[in-house]
């Protein structure tokens, strides 16, 4: 039996039934749908309060530095293999298949409770506005299964989620157009707290500038690290792109460039505002905003955050069912998954499948640590791909030209493991039994059914 056949690599030119109709500005637009979300709204100012202060500017560079490292290694794999399924068809075609499936198997994972991870958030968001005028839920309709605090079912997590499956479904282009005008719309919201608040910025809020020192930086980088992630949202969507070896690595890079200076200028702003002790908040932007007496212009930004940050839940759907088309189209999961839609031309079963799973996720599971999961899921998938460039340069040689190229390897893929696993070590020891059963999961159902169901068996 052999675990490690590999797709040969030719294949990757056979034609799609996916449409290609997606550009660079697309791509970099479903990056930053992806990206930009609850980091820039909420962690922000948890993470000056608690970790980092003033000198969070620091950590959110050290962060977007590991993690340009992770998304150099992507934008080659997307340049040289071109495919729907990001990392998972990469590691397919350079590890074989057992390490592919585990890879893709592992990403289903951070894809869902992403996805979960966002709707709650959403919902919570909703239910704040809705006691606001009067319309608020009864508590057993308003958060995930609790016996202690008497809720059963986060009904507003599972409506948003629905919601959001059927815009996907509706094709690439209409769905990253939606997503498109609200990253705008949160552009808008960034520029409009920038402006405003750098009339207010006190210097003497960034003294000290790193109360909790070298360590605290650190400490913060470990944790607005996870503020970067949905970039590799991008990588899936290679088939239904013009010209993927051109703009997926665009698209990834452009996007994760723009997200660190935004996050920098917010970071900035908040801390010159807001004592960075006074932080501690779920809603940091708008409470910097209220701090300074613009309650109106806080209303705004109130209400337009809860309304953008369902770019992330579209672009990790739409991310997410392309993954499952990928994994279903190689066999390894049921066929049916990887049927495409004849008027939209997209994978609206698997788009489907992954809404309603995100949906009971969201609604009923209680998430908490595993929550945390998205973490070490993430992570360990960098430090593969970053293994995988050093492989596929050694397998393949060097990218062709027109090809994009990952400078200085072995070095930078090499730090970027270091990186990835100092982070990694960073977290809870249940984190990582919840890992470990996910990855045990993961080879049960490979050895059950994918090893046998495989194209690569036929």
């Amino acid at each position: 039996m052999n675990y490690f056949r590999k797709k040969p690599l030719e294949t990757i030119e056979k034609p799609t039934h996916l449409k290609r109709e997606l550009k660079t500005m697309d791509l970099i637009l479903l990056g930053l749908g992806a990206i930009v979300g609850t980091g820039i709204f909420v962690i922000t100012g948890t993470a000056a309060a608690l970790t980092a202060g003033p000198a969070l500017i620091i950590s959110f560079i050290i962060a977007a530095f590991s993690c340009v490292l992770s998304a150099l290694c992507y934008a080659e794999f997307a340049s040289r293999i071109p495919v729907a399924g990001g990392a998972y068809s990469y590691g397919y075609t350079v590890f074989g298949e057992i390490i592919g499936w585990l890879i893709g198997w592992l990403m289903i994972c951070e894809y869902l409770l992403a996805n979960a991870s966002v709707a709650s958030g959403w919902s919570g968001y909703m239910n704040g506005f809705l006691d606001g005028i009067g319309l608020g839920l009864p508590i057993a309709l308003r958060s995930s299964y609790n016996v202690e605090t008497g809720s059963y079912i986060d009904v507003i997590a599972v409506l948003i989620t629905f919601v959001v499956t059927y815009i996907v479904i509706q094709g690439a282009k209409k769905a990253l157009r939606l997503n498109n005008i609200m990253v705008f719309i949160k552009f808008g919201l960034i520029a409009l707290f920038v402006v405003v608040g750098v009339f207010y910025v006190k210097p003497e809020n960034w003294t000290p500038f790193a109360p909790f020192g070298v360590k605290g930086i650190a400490s913060g980088a470990a944790v607005v690290f996870f503020a970067f992630l949905g970039f590799d949202a991008v990588s899936t969507a290679a088939e239904e792109t013009k010209n993927p070896r051109r703009d997926i690595p665009r698209g990834i890079i452009g996007s994760l460039g723009i997200a660190t200076v935004l996050y920098i200028a917010v970071t900035l702003v908040l801390t010159g505002i807001v004592p960075y002790a006074q932080l501690d908040v779920k809603d940091p932007v708008a409470f910097a905003i209220r701090f300074i007496g613009q309650d109106f212009i806080a209303g705004i930004i109130s209400v337009g955050a809860i309304v953008t940050l369902l770019t992330v839940l579209i672009s990790m759907t739409y991310g997410l069912g392309r993954l499952i088309y990928a994994i279903g189209r190689d066999g390894l999961l049921p066929k049916k998954l990887s049927e495409v839609d004849t008027k939209t031309k997209g994978p609206n079963f698997a788009t489907q499948i992954a809404g309603t799973v995100s949906a009971v996720l969201a609604g009923i599971v209680p998430l908490g640590k595993l929550a945390e999961l998205t973490n070490i899921v993430t992570l360990m998938i960098f430090v593969i791909l970053a293994i995988g460039i050093i492989k596929l340069r050694k397998d393949f040689g060097e990218p062709k030209e027109g090809e994009f190229k990952v400078p200085f390897v072995p070095i930078f893929p090499i730090v970027s493991i270091i990186v990835c696993i100092y982070l990694m070590i960073q977290l809870s020891l249940s984190v990582w039994i919840a890992f470990v059963i996910w990855l045990v999961l993961g080879v049960i159902f490979y050895l059950a059914y994918g090893y046998n169901h495989s194209e690569l068996n036929k």
